[in-house]
């Protein structure tokens, strides 16, 4: 039994509303970060469906390669972010990231 289209579109879209609920409501930053990469998840899990269904070539993959490592590279850089915004102000309340202001 091969799994059609529609599967893999609600599962990807499941996934990016979970990821933007995530954003919108998280106030923690390491919260935030995992819910970007639910997003990029989502955008993966298309461009591999669409790839498989409509394209003969292995464009999608190859997107999806590049998502990959931009995610990874998001993740590392976001990280090293948070964790000097924590040295200086000893929390990761979204709320309290006030440095660039006055």
């Amino acid at each position: 039994m091969e799994l059609q289209l529609e599967y893999f579109l609600l599962l990807a879209a499941a996934l990016f509303c979970i990821g933007i609920y995530g954003l919108i409501n998280s106030r923690n930053a390491v919260r935030v970060l995992m819910s970007i990469e639910l997003l990029l998840n989502a955008v993966n899990l298309n461009l591999m469906a669409f790839s498989n269904y409509l394209d003969a070539d292995a464009k999608g993959q190859v997107f999806s390669v590049f998502v990959i490592t931009i995610a990874a590279a998001e993740a590392a850089v976001g990280l090293a972010i948070v964790l000097a915004i924590y040295r200086n102000r000893d929390t990761i309340d979204m709320e309290q990231f006030n440095l660039l202001k006055w």
